[in-house]
């Protein structure tokens, strides 16, 4: 396995009253009424498909991330589901699996519109494997967002969404989440058998 963990770029966040901090798109508030940073997350999710475009065309490549990186994983996970940015552009790289940590799913009011009619995307969803791991006391990004996050992702077709909870957990991760998530991909992406 090679790891790619980038770092987001330095931005203006509204949620900090525009003072910048690294983050991978920009944020009002953390609530389900808040709008979606459309152009932010389409930048964010091409700068991750960059950096997946010069791996071998013969491995798997997955998308990741914990709080935003999670909400840039789990979009990035969408736009290749409907081969199409948030812009209409086409996504390139061919993902197979997406783990979002203590995130939430952007954009999660349009994502039926955005799937809708394209048989290929309804294909790519009952077979994407996407796992979620929420603390309950996650005091940063509410256990609920991350829950419904995952609902939403089953009721538009993801047939293959693994929601796991973590009782007293907050923003942060432990042992036995990591365990999870190693398990999950050594099974999800075909990985038995190979030395660790």
């Amino acid at each position: 396995i090679k790891w790619i963990c980038p770092t987001a770029p330095t931005r203006p966040m509204s949620i900090f009253g525009g003072f910048p901090s690294t983050a991978w798109f920009d944020v009002e508030e953390l609530s389900e009424a808040a709008p979606d940073d459309l152009e932010g997350l389409d930048a964010s999710a091409v700068h991750v498909a960059n950096l997946l475009s010069t791996e071998p065309a013969d491995i798997k490549l997955g998308v990741g991330g914990f709080s935003m990186g999670a909400a840039t994983a789990l979009y990035s996970a969408s736009c290749f589901t409907a081969g199409k940015y948030g812009n209409g552009n086409a996504y390139p790289a061919n993902i197979s699996a997406a783990v979002g940590l203590s995130g939430w799913l952007p954009c999660s009011k349009t994502l039926s519109n955005k799937l809708q009619g394209v048989d290929e995307a309804t294909r790519r969803a009952q077979s994407f494997p996407i796992l979620m791991c929420h603390g309950k006391g996650d005091d940063v990004v509410p256990f609920k967002f991350g829950e419904k996050s995952s609902k939403c992702l089953s009721a538009n077709g993801f047939q293959d969404v693994t929601f796991k909870a973590y009782n007293g957990l907050g923003h942060y991760t432990i042992p036995e989440e990591m365990d999870d998530v190693c398990a999950w991909l050594t099974s999800k992406l075909g990985l038995e058998g190979n030395a660790a």
